[in-house]
């Protein structure tokens, strides 16, 4: 069933489904490192890290897609490097858009976390160390199965920030039809043409819809999930 939908339109679609669910999963790990680092640990500059790694909440999109290009790009160090390493370009591809999306969503999935971990008991974390457990495990097995909460909910924030996501996006992966073009991209490009009201009110109602139904599964999940961990209030 079409449900209305053109090629274009269908194609905005999966591919911002499959940008938003690499994004949740691209700053998963890296996230709730990052948490568990700021939220347990004491060290030198680590207001400066917190500062540094809340920037793409406070910086324009456009900026944190413009600094991508210079890094990643052909000519950039990274980019130049996994160009001439492995062949692997990632400015203007559905890379990019990934990469984009993850740096801009990556505060909402840390700021998630590190609410969930500093929330855990420390005393049960004490507790696990005095019965002979090592810092590892106790991380593993006691803080962040009680912080799964926060750390899924953290995601769903990141995939649902991916479905939104413009300013880096258009700058790094550009927009291009059927390669980077995202429900967003493809939203602003029908409004640029005449006649294009109708698919750009599609795709409104879509991205609503998403965002929604992401939020609410987040909420869903976290709830049950609260429940097994024997936090729920």
């Amino acid at each position: 069933m079409s449900f209305g939908l053109g090629p274009e339109e269908w194609a905005a679609l999966r591919l911002s489904a499959m940008v938003a669910m690499w994004c949740a999963l691209a700053v998963a790990a890296p996230g709730t490192l990052f948490a568990w680092l700021l939220a347990r640990r004491q060290f030198a500059g680590k207001g400066l890290l917190d500062i540094l790694l809340h920037l793409p909440l406070v910086l324009p999109p456009v900026a944190v897609g413009y600094l991508l290009l210079l890094v990643c790009g052909t000519n950039g160090p990274v980019g130049g490097w996994l160009k001439q390493a492995f062949n692997i370009e990632i400015v203007f591809t559905w890379k990019a858009a990934v990469l984009a999306s993850a740096v801009i969503a990556f505060p909402l999935m840390l700021r998630s976390a590190r609410t969930a971990i500093e929330l855990v008991d420390r005393r049960l974390e004490e507790a696990a160390r005095t019965l002979g457990a090592t810092p590892l495990r106790t991380v593993l097995t006691v803080t962040l199965p009680l912080a799964l909460p926060g750390i899924f909910a953290g995601m769903v924030l990141a995939f649902a920030r991916s479905l939104g996501e413009f300013g880096a996006t258009i700058i790094v992966a550009g927009n291009i039809l059927g390669e980077t073009q995202t429900l967003p991209l493809a939203l602003f490009s029908m409004l640029q043409r005449p006649g294009g009201e109708g698919g750009a009110l599609r795709l409104m109602v879509i991205s609503i819809l998403l965002s929604y139904g992401a939020l609410a599964l987040s909420e869903l999940v976290a709830r049950r999930l609260r429940h097994m961990v024997g936090v729920e209030r």
